[in-house]
Order: structure tokens, then C-alpha cells, then sequence
């Protein structure tokens, strides 16, 4: 080799250092306390009266703060409430002098007050409202019924903040730590109307970070806010979201190329991700997946033999272990997940459901039931509903394969991206959905309300008046034991009447650059958290 040649092949391997390096900055920048990420798609909404989704609550954990907060470790701490006290019949809180929004005015008691009383208004339409019907009133004023004054919330001064129950609530602390039940600045909301938090200019935040950027569609950019009261202690300054991409070939790609700095796997990328040696982790999302059934007027859907056939069709252990394939992720057999903690142990282990085995045979007597009482000829095609990652297709083409060989049903998939998906589940524009649900707050009522006739999140509209009598004597009882003798006959009902299918409880395996540390991953409050994240040199 001459000596150009020579010289051409070390400046060759240089500039591919250089990039190298450039790209490793891209993802981690120690000196600008800067890390970039990937979002799987944008957030329909960052109005947390209206918010609905992971992908909001991720990004609103970090923009907004409430009277609590899940600490490093999982933990309730502080939030926004330096001190508090819960009994039987209310609770109270003392908020933090220092506590800013981030105009520097202070957060106050009535900025809570006010919040909760708007996401009740009926007007508000808010999806999340149940969520407040432990408090004396708050059914009744999402009703319509009585004014939002009504509600039993009550600022004693700027900084005292006094809550009475409708019934005994152990669990309100951490449902102050949810989304829905972050505070709104009332002179922001009525300013901006129904534009609020339409874009990052309309929106007034309280928590460690601001949204500086919002491009939509395409970028997110975040700033720690200079006016949160522990702002010293957020290390990671900068949080820049400039790809959406639902897509986990796409997203690994951008982390092997230096571009984001955490990335989910799945399964065609595994033995990838192993071969080129990056650390793989692990974490269990607590989050249950499951089909559900429409329950509408004209819906074959709502009839019980048809949701028999479909529930002896299906074997959840083979869908998790031929079509997902992914270490850590568990066949469903039940409303509430492993990671749901009974008196003692997990739930599951105090009080083990009944596994349905498939059974074709007895899957098409049901069906041939069915027909008879839908008083159908033949069946007319069924649509699937489904999101758009490409798990999502595999599965729905799994489900598809399933009712063509087994019960000769012809199920079309109606393949939306998530906003949109979101807005057919809610109008329920489907037979069939490919749902999931991730739990709220700790306790096991954040799954056994879900399908509750008065939850906007029960997608299906299932009513069953002896689901509804069970949930509201557990939502009644402050006996922790009646509490979960209650929730396994609910377990049991659902396997009974199958307004769902459970179908995974599932798992996250994950790359994270080697850098950046005290990443939270946890079950509760917006996954991940990097608000006691930080870069090592």
C-alpha cells in the first residue's frame, strides 16, 4: 500500500472515531447534562385533566408535580405536600412554601382544589374522573347533580389543603401521586380555554422539568425548570425527545448508532443486542393485556356464548411462548397481574384463578349457541381493532389465523396508530379490541374498577350490576381481608362472563446507554423517570 493509501486509511479511521464519538454524544452529553430519547409516538394530549395514556403520564411525570411523588426507589415521598395525614374519613395536606410554578408564582392549595373540581365538570368529558369518586361528592358532580363547589375538597389557606371521603380510602395517597390529580392554575386554564396544553406555550407546569419545545408529530424538548423548589438536585438537565417511532427495530437502531439513550427490545432484536455486547435489563411493567369485547347494542360481541367460544379458543401460554416470545412476559389468565400484592404475598398466590384450557370442541358449542340466539344465518365478518407496532400486527394476525382455522370466522384488523386507535376505542368502533391496561396508583383497585359501569376506561361498556355491587363494597371497606375476599369472586365473575380475555401480563427487556444512571422503572408514575437520573463521566 503506498503512502496516500496509508494516509487515506488512517483518515478514514479517524473520521470513523470521530463520528463514533459524536454519535455517543448525541444520546449522552455529560458537560450539557443532556440525554436523548425516543418517544413510541406523540401524546394524543398533555392536559392532565384529559390525559388518558403512558405516553402523557411519562411526559407529565416529569413536567408536573403533585401532592406526592414515587421517590428513587418506588417510594410515595413528598411532592408538592412536605407533610400530610390520612384517616378513615379524609385527609390533609401542608404544601411546601418553596413549591413554584413555573412563572414563580406559588402552588397552592387552591390550584388542587381546583383541578380535581374541574376534571369532575361534566363538560370537562374527563376519562379519568372516576378516579376521584373516593372524595364525598365527586360521583355526584361528574353527574351533574351538584355543582363542582360541592365536592369534598377544601383549600383552609394557600397552604392547607383538607379532603373528606365519600367511604374509608387507604389507598389516597398514592392516587394524589397520578396524573389526574395534578394541580391546574385556574387564571391558565380559562385563558387558553380549550387550546390548554395544545401546544408548549399553552401549558403552565410545576414540576422539575418545562416543556421548551414541541414540535408536533415530530420533537419534544424538555429543560429543568429553574423554578422547582428541588431544582438543585435534578441533575440531568436537558431531555431532548427528537424521534417518534413505534417501530423497536427503529428504535434499537437509533441507540446502536449513539442517537438515544435507552431503547425496549423485542424479540427479533435480542440476540443482537447480546452479540454486540450491550447490557441487557430487565423489568416488569405490571401492565395486563387482554382482548376486549364490545358490549353495544347490535354487537355479537355482547353475547356470552360468543365470548365462551372465543375464550376456550384461545391458549394464552402458546401465544406467549410462539408468537411473543419474549423472555420475561407471562400468559394471563386473570384481571390482576402477578405484581399485585394481596395481604401477605401476591394476590394471585392468596387466591389462584381458574386457568380455562382450550377446548375447540367445546369453543364451536358455544359458537353454534351463539348463532342460534343472535339468530344469525351466517356470521358476518368481526373487526379486530389493533395498534400499530409490529407486535401489535403479529399478534392481530395470530388472532386472525385462530378464528379462520377455529371457528371459521372471518376477523378483519382494523390497524390504527394510537391517538386515533384511542378515539375508536373510546366512540367503540369495534368488536374486538387489543387492549391493555397499566396500573394508576398501588393498590388492587386500579384494576377491579376498570370494567366497573361507571370507569370511561371500561372501553366495551360491560355493565354487569353484580360487578358493580362488588366493586363498590370493596371501595367501602376499610377490612383489608373482606377487601380481597371481594376481589377474587370479581376474578372469578370475569372468567365467568369474559367481558375480557387476558391475554399477556407483560415484560420489558431494554438496552441503557452505560452512562446514565438512577433511571427509575417501576409500575406506578410515569415510566421511565429520569428525575433522579444522572451521567457519570
Amino acid at each position: 500500500m503506498g503512502c496516500e493509501s496509508v494516509r487515506l486509511a488512517r483518515w478514514l479511521a479517524l473520521a470513523v472515531l470521530g463520528f463514533s464519538a459524536w454519535a455517543q454524544a448525541a444520546a449522552v452529553d455529560p458537560q450539557q447534562s443532556r440525554i436523548q430519547l425516543a418517544l413510541a409516538t406523540e401524546p394524543p394530549t398533555l392536559h392532565s385533566a384529559r390525559a388518558t395514556d403512558t405516553i402523557a403520564n411519562f411526559v407529565l411525570s416529569h413536567l408536573m408535580e403533585g401532592l406526592l411523588r414515587y421517590g428513587p426507589d418506588g417510594e410515595l415521598i413528598g411532592g408538592v405536600a412536605e407533610r400530610w395525614q390520612l384517616n378513615e374519613s379524609g385527609a390533609r395536606f401542608w404544601l411546601r412554601e418553596d413549591a413554584r410554578w413555573a412563572d414563580g408564582k406559588p402552588v397552592r392549595a387552591q390550584d388542587f382544589a381546583f383541578a380535581w373540581q374541574y376534571a369532575l365538570r361534566p363538560e370537562t368529558a374527563s376519562q379519568y374522573a372516576f378516579i376521584f369518586y373516593p372524595i364525598k361528592n365527586a360521583e355526584a358532580v361528574n353527574r351533574g347533580d351538584m355543582p363542582a363547589s360541592a365536592l369534598g375538597v377544601r383549600a383552609v389557606s394557600d397552604r392547607e389543603l383538607v379532603v373528606e371521603f365519600d367511604g374509608p380510602c387507604p389507598y389516597f395517597l398514592s392516587l394524589t401521586a397520578f396524573m389526574t390529580y395534578m394541580p391546574l392554575r385556574e387564571d391558565v386554564v380559562n385563558h387558553w380555554g380549550r387550546r390548554y396544553a395544545a401546544d408548549a406555550d399553552k401549558l403552565m407546569v410545576n414540576g422539575p422539568y418545562v416543556l421548551e419545545k414541541w414540535v408536533h408529530g415530530a420533537e419534544l424538548r424538555l429543560a429543568a425548570n429553574a423554578r422547582y423548589w428541588d431544582n438543585e438536585n435534578v441533575q440531568i438537565r436537558h431531555i431532548d425527545l427528537p424521534y417518534i417511532t413505534a417501530d423497536p427495530s427503529a428504535q434499537f437502531n437509533l441507540f446502536r448508532d449513539g442517537q438515544i439513550a435507552l431503547a425496549n427490545l423485542d424479540t427479533g432484536l435480542l440476540d443482537e443486542a447480546i452479540e454486540r455486547g450491550f447490557d441487557i435489563h430487565h423489568f416488569q411493567t405490571g401492565a395486563l393485556y387482554f382482548l376486549e369485547f364490545n358490549f353495544r347494542e347490535g354487537r355479537i360481541s355482547a353475547n356470552r356464548h360468543f365470548r365462551k367460544a372465543v375464550q376456550h379458543l384461545l391458549n394464552p401460554e402458546l401465544l406467549v411462548n410462539k408468537i411473543i416470545g419474549l423472555p420475561g412476559v407471562l400468559p394471563a389468565y386473570s384481571l390482576f397481574p402477578m405484581t399485585v400484592k394481596g395481604l401477605e404475598k401476591p394476590f394471585r398466590e392468596e387466591y389462584p384463578v381458574l386457568k380455562v384450557e382450550p377446548d375447540l370442541a367445546l369453543a364451536r358449542r358455544h359458537l353454534a349457541k351463539a348463532k342460534t340466539e343472535l339468530g344469525l344465518a351466517e356470521w358476518p365478518p368481526l373487526m379486530l381493532l389493533s395498534g400499530d407496532s409490529p407486535r401489535a400486527l403479529q399478534e392481530a394476525e395470530y388472532y386472525q389465523y385462530l378464528f379462520r382455522r377455529g371457528l371459521g370466522l372471518e376477523l378483519r384488523i382494523d390497524q390504527q396508530v394510537f391517538k386515533q386507535r384511542l378515539e375508536k376505542m373510546r366512540r367503540g368502533d369495534f368488536d374486538i379490541v387489543v387492549a391493555a391496561w397499566g396500573p394508576d396508583f398501588d393498590d388492587i383497585m386500579t384494576f377491579a374498577d376498570l370494567f366497573a359501569s361507571w370507569n370511561d376506561n371500561n372501553r366495551g361498556r360491560y355493565h354487569n350490576p353484580e360487578y358493580d355491587r362488588l366493586v363498590r363494597a370493596a371501595q367501602r371497606s376499610s377490612d383489608a381481608k373482606r377487601r380481597f375476599d371481594i376481589m377474587g369472586r370479581l376474578q372469578a365473575l370475569i372468567v365467568d362472563d369474559v367481558p375480557i380475555l387476558p391475554t399477556y401480563e407483560n415484560a420489558s427487556l431494554y438496552v441503557q446507554h452505560p452512562q446514565l444512571h438512577g433511571v427509575r422503572r417501576a409500575v406506578f408514575g410515569g415510566d421511565p423517570s429520569f428525575r433522579d437520573a444522572w451521567i457519570a463521566p
